[in-house]
């Protein structure tokens, strides 16, 4: 995921988008545990979209603070 597709999110749809990678993350964390996982690249880009959608969800907070 671009951070200019995060950017063009609302707050309502990076939330939820939020939600749903960390559902994925633990459903990768539970593949890789159980040998399962043939793609272990996709646990770290899931991470990183994590950080990407907290990040700008932080900015955005600190924007509307200002």
């Amino acid at each position: 995921m671009k951070a200019k597709e995060i950017r063009e999110m609302t707050d309502v749809e990076l939330t939820a988008k939020v939600a749903e990678l960390r559902r994925e993350k633990l459903n990768l964390k539970i593949q890789s545990r159980t040998g399962q996982l043939e793609k272990t690249a996709k646990v770290r880009q899931v991470r990183r979209d994590i950080a990407r959608c907290l990040c700008e969800s932080a900015a955005r907070a600190k924007a509307e603070v200002k």
